[in-house]
């Protein structure tokens, strides 16, 4: 039996050609991605609007899945337009108006080598009602860590890509850095330059100038930062995709933090525990509350999410009835 405590009004999810009671459930032990996190997944959102909910960039999000799927050598059973309709019937299945939606795509069972050859790849579609990813006061700013591990190398795998098993270097800095009183990390790359958060890119503001990297600096280029790059474009500001070094970051005006789950949070102060051996400095950030630029992107974000800006209805798939 399985409660929805942690996944507020999550009633039904998709897999294998049909919907089942959020309760049900039964996956073998011997599941080739529960051992080796063979998976890849998609991070999407839905937004209420006038017309109803609304999915933000579902296109980009579906392409970017399969471009995971590519890269985990998986055959997806499904084609892109089948699973934009899923995710779909998924949010209308629960009656959804704004969520957080997962397709998740794995090795099932079959084998347990490495090689999953004897192992058919399944999707599940999941979604929910999902708030503030870092907390209800994470609008106020939060306070990070840069934790000593760097993050995986853009040569070592695809950075376009969300394969599961790599996240597991996320879920560990993620613990760490809440286990020493910190809201969220940040990682550096093994150049020692700012890469990313474990599940989110760094944006900062210098006067009038938006700075984020790219995947050459171990970073995923999210489907939220792209489209942050071009509404700070149309609200005036020069936008500028390159390498952070941490006194970059150290003496920004401001800083923010962005993704599909977070949105767009900001960086009120940074702690450097990139040293292990060494003292931890902390480093405020600007003024030490959120900005004024980050809080206009704020606002012409969910004006954007929410169908309120017509020049954005391109990014809105709506879910109809």
């Amino acid at each position: 039996m399985f409660v929805n405590t942690n996944f507020p009004k999550a009633r039904r999810y998709w897999h294998n050609g049909a919907f089942h009671d959020w309760s049900e459930g039964g996956l073998h032990p011997a599941m080739h991605a529960l051992h080796y996190g063979s998976c890849i997944f998609e991070g999407i959102r839905a937004y209420g609007t006038a017309k109803g909910p609304a999915v933000f960039r579902l296109p980009e999000h579906n392409d970017r899945f399969l471009l995971s799927a590519d890269a985990a050598r998986m055959a997806c059973p499904h084609t892109k337009d089948q699973i934009a309709d899923l995710i779909k019937r998924t949010v209308r299945e629960n009656g959804l108006d704004s969520c957080y939606i997962r397709p998740l795509l794995f090795y099932s069972y079959g084998n347990l080598g490495l090689v999953p050859k004897a192992c058919p790849v399944e999707l599940f579609i999941c979604a929910w009602e999902w708030g503030a990813y870092l907390g209800e006061n994470a609008a106020r700013g939060v306070n990070t860590l840069i934790v000593p591990e760097r993050r995986i190398h853009h040569t070592q795998f695809n950075m376009s890509a969300k394969l599961g098993g790599v996240y597991v270097q996320s879920m560990i800095a993620g613990l760490d850095a809440r286990r020493g009183g910190f809201d969220e990390a940040v990682f550096l790359n093994m150049e020692g330059r700012v890469a990313e958060g474990p599940g989110q890119n760094v944006f900062i503001v210098k006067g009038r100038k938006l700075v984020t990297n790219g995947r050459t600096e171990s970073a995923l280029e999210g489907i939220t930062r792209t489209s942050i790059l071009e509404l700070g474009r149309d609200l005036g500001y020069e936008t500028e995709v390159g390498p952070i070094a941490k006194e970059d970051l150290f003496g920004a005006d401001e800083a923010f933090y962005c993704g599909t789950a977070v949105e767009i949070i900001p960086i009120v102060t940074v702690t450097d525990g990139s040293d292990p051996a060494g003292p931890r400095t902390k480093r405020v950030i600007g003024s030490g509350k959120p900005g004024p630029v980050v809080q206009g992107l704020i606002q012409a974000f969910q004006d954007a999410v929410h169908g309120r800006a017509p020049r954005y209805e391109k990014w809105l798939t709506h879910v109809g009835k």
